[in-house]
């Protein structure tokens, strides 16, 4: 595990307004999904829209926390997180951990520890299980890096519909949203 990197080498300047940005992306639909972290002060979960796969070899992941999160002192100081890949039926996890000043962990019936530790959503779709490789300073942000240990996958039988998130609303990409 290593340091956040703050050495980004540049002075970026004057840029696309934060509200254009957030505009051009409010249009670019992305799975959704809820990353859990526990250093013993207690679990915290957010959901990310961020998390992609960028290595098969090793298995990497990498999704962004946001400086304003509640959770992101936590995971700035985790060795693993438990990133879990929702379906549309995973909505109310979704917003639960979307919202703000809430208890993510009040209903105990939702949640349970690994044998490693880590807190788990046994209602995910599927969820991975990784440690912390790398963290990366982007603007108000830290992109971690993730390499998968172990994953609760889906069973190729089940074709849930995933979750996504578009122009600031909740989704179900199903069949009849296929295109080809």
């Amino acid at each position: 595990m290593s340091a956040v990197d703050t050495n980004l080498g540049a002075d970026f300047g004057a840029g696309l307004s934060a509200d254009d940005f957030k505009l051009a992306f409010r249009n670019h639909a992305a799975g959704v999904a809820v990353i859990t972290a526990d250093v013993g002060d207690g679990p915290v979960a957010m959901t990310a829209t961020s998390v992609f796969s960028v290595s098969a070899e090793p298995p990497l992941l990498v999704f962004s926390i946001s400086d304003m999160s509640s959770s992101t002192p936590t995971i700035e100081q985790a060795k693993t997180v438990v990133v879990h890949l929702l379906e549309a039926e995973q909505y109310p996890l979704a917003k639960l951990g979307a919202t703000h000043g809430v208890d993510r962990f009040a209903d105990t019936t939702q949640w349970t520890r690994l044998p490693t530790g880590e807190v788990v959503f046994p209602a995910a779709h599927a969820w991975i299980r990784g440690e912390i490789v790398q963290r990366t300073r982007a603007g108000q942000s830290i992109l971690v890096t993730v390499h998968a240990l172990e994953a609760k996958l889906p069973d190729p039988a089940d074709a849930a519909a995933p979750l996504v998130y578009y122009n600031r609303q909740w989704h179900a990409l199903t069949e009849q949203s296929r295109l080809g």
